[in-house]
């Protein structure tokens, strides 16, 4: 015989099925040590300028000599990642170049490496005017914001505000406390926690970004609990209006 004891456990069963927790990322056990010891690897570079990495793509522009550039961005044969034609960096850290050949950039900045170019053009073209641009220039920005994603960095001074903002703000169950930002540094990830529900210490928190880091922005627990809720009291209702018709057929 179904008794109210009886349907009070199958309710009981329901909601605990029913509170599974979603799944985290990048979850540490101290968040303050980890600011602590990788915050050496987050400080501010006025002077910062990326350099050259093995699997950059680049496009490479000489001023008057689309015949000689790749993906020129001085001409019709301007191009980008996705469409146009480029030099990728290969694992030896060189490119080939038309009329030069191979050439070393990896470990050079930008305008470092377009110095060594026009060194070397110099000999056919007088006083040539070259550009590189690195097309895969990006960071990864993932998490409780309105448009997560990849997002094209177009200078080198970037910063964590600016990113947030790109990817349409935090959304509104977002955990602005505990802002995670990683980076890679030789194959090891280092990581921060940024609080960005206060203004002291904004500008460390508001952090430089480079190329290649991940921005993750979690959700707070209410959200967990409003998704489940949303997605089990519908199918929750139906249980226990099924529960109380078989327990009026057993009257």
């Amino acid at each position: 015989m179904f008794t109210l004891k009886n349907i009070t456990l199958l309710l009981l069963i329901i909601a605990s099925l029913s509170s599974c927790t979603t799944q985290k990322m990048f979850e540490s056990a101290n968040n303050s040590l980890a600011y602590q010891k990788d915050s050496q690897f987050f400080k501010p570079d006025p002077a910062y300028q990326y350099t050259i990495r093995k699997d950059d793509k680049l496009n490479l522009s000489i001023w008057d000599n689309d015949d000689l550039s790749v993906g020129s961005i001085f001409g019709i044969y301007n191009s980008d990642q996705g469409y146009g034609k480029w030099v990728m960096v290969d694992a030896k850290g060189f490119i080939a170049v038309p009329k030069i050949g191979e050439i070393k950039v990896e470990g050079l900045t930008v305008s470092a490496a377009k110095d060594s170019l026009v060194k070397a053009y110099s000999k056919w073209i007088v006083k040539p005017i070259i550009d590189i641009k690195v097309l895969n220039k990006e960071v990864t920005v993932i998490g409780d914001l309105r448009a997560p994603g990849k997002i094209a960095l177009e200078k080198d001074n970037n910063t964590l505000i600016e990113l947030i903002g790109k990817a349409g703000d935090m959304d509104f169950y977002a955990d602005k406390s505990k802002v995670k930002v990683i980076r890679m540094v030789d194959n090891d990830p280092k990581y921060i926690t940024v609080d960005l529900t206060k203004m002291d210490n904004y500008y460390e928190k508001n952090i430089q970004i480079h190329p290649g880091d991940v921005i993750y922005v979690p959700s707070k627990k209410g959200k967990e609990w409003d998704k489940r809720a949303g997605a089990s009291i519908i199918p929750a209702t139906a249980v226990i209006t099924s529960i109380i018709l078989i327990a009026s057929l057993f009257k």
